[in-house]
């Protein structure tokens, strides 16, 4: 496998480092131990039993002292099925995407000095908010990519290219030789930043390639007593066979600790035969939590939702109401509220309940009424 070749590459590059005793005994170990607790109720047709999991997930590792700018990193994660009445651990319940997993989360060497740096291994990355290279930080099994990226940051410029020779997937039987380029630049304006990016992507298997360019623009503005927030971002995607254009505008405030907006996200569609597609993200983060629309249908989607985010006595509270709709056609793919409370006890300790009650839309959207629901511990040493 080309994992394979990337690790002892990895092992090859630290060993060339020069065997500094302190750059090793001088390290951090590290752990990462989360225990969730996932409930889904699908009104499906094949009335498969409503799931419940309970998922613990341990990520633990080792990070070397830095040494003329060089750090190694390497992780390993153990991901077990505490109660396995879940789809596809379980046959005839609803699903949950949390397999069983023990696999190198990551490995890794880095470098970083003078705004310079570089990050070449099994590594995670994370582009912009993840909407469309993330890490799916949500599942237990992270998404992780065999790559090697060089990163510039200095005087308000922000440059970043990034070769990816595999992606190794939440679900390992989805892992993927790729060849993928990763090109992403910003630069500071005022209170607000913009950003423009090239993703080129080429599945080696399939040779099927999926190219996205794009601009967006981010910024904010202090008017009296309240901070107005506003964004906007546009790309266009070019596969083999299809087009399609992408949209996101956002415009909010935040007063007295309270954030409120209202935006539309639009993944386009090439005359009702193909959806924008974004294979690297965070997908869970966008579109409802759900996940009715990982994979954006033919006909497109609209998504126009209302959001609002506050802290009470420590505790933040999120809230979401999406309305879906089609962009080719007039089919009205159903609604969503999302609602999501987490409290951080102390520097080691978060504990947090989370939910999502999607509605389905028209028959002709292929939806049916889905709930889920979440409760989680997490302790990090």
């Amino acid at each position: 496998m080309k994992a394979t070749k990337t690790l002892l590459a990895i092992a090859l590059g630290t060993a060339t480092l020069g065997a500094n005793a302190d750059m090793i005994s001088d390290g951090t170990f590290y752990a990462d131990v989360k225990a969730r607790f996932e409930a889904v109720d699908a009104d499906d047709a094949a009335e498969a039993k409503s799931a419940n999991a309970l998922i613990a997930d341990t990520a633990f590792g080792y990070e070397s002292k830095d040494f003329s700018g060089f750090k190694f990193l390497a992780e390993y994660e153990v991901v077990n099925a505490i109660i396995e009445n879940y789809a596809p651990v379980t046959a005839g319940f609803d699903v949950v995407a949390d397999p069983e997993v023990r696999e190198w989360n990551r490995a890794q060497v880095s470098y970083k000095k003078d705004g310079m740096g570089a990050v070449v291994g099994r590594q995670r990355i994370i582009l912009d908010g993840a909407r469309f290279v993330g890490n799916v930080g949500w599942r237990a099994n992270e998404q992780t990519f065999d790559a090697a990226t060089f990163t510039y940051a200095k005087d308000g410029i922000s440059l970043q290219y990034s070769y990816i020779d595999q992606v190794n997937s939440i679900l390992p039987r989805f892992d993927a030789d790729v060849t993928d380029h990763l090109l992403n630049a910003s630069y500071k304006v005022g209170s607000g930043k913009v950003t423009a990016y090239a993703y080129l992507l080429e599945d080696d298997d399939t040779e099927a390639k999926n190219d996205t360019f794009g601009v967006s623009y981010a910024g904010s503005t202090t008017l009296d007593s309240a901070k107005l927030i506003y964004s906007a971002e546009y790309a266009t995607q070019s596969t083999d066979d299809f087009d399609a254009t992408y949209m996101a505008l956002e415009a909010g405030a935040v007063i007295s600790g309270v954030t409120l907006a209202l935006g539309n996200e639009t993944l386009g569609s090439d005359d009702g035969n193909y959806g924008f597609q974004t294979p690297l993200a965070t997908k869970h983060k966008f579109n409802g939590w759900a996940d009715q629309f990982l994979g954006t249908p033919a006909s497109g989607l609209s998504d126009t939702y209302v959001k609002a985010v506050t802290k009470v006595k420590g505790i933040k509270l999120v809230g979401f109401y999406h309305m879906f709709d089609a962009v080719e056609g007039s089919t009205d793919l159903g609604s969503e509220l999302d609602l999501l409370a987490v409290k951080k006890l102390d520097d080691t300790f978060t504990v947090g309940a989370k939910a999502a009650f999607y509605s389905a839309g028209d028959d002709a959207s292929g939806k049916v009424d889905t709930d889920k629901f979440w409760l989680w511990a997490q302790a990090k040493f």
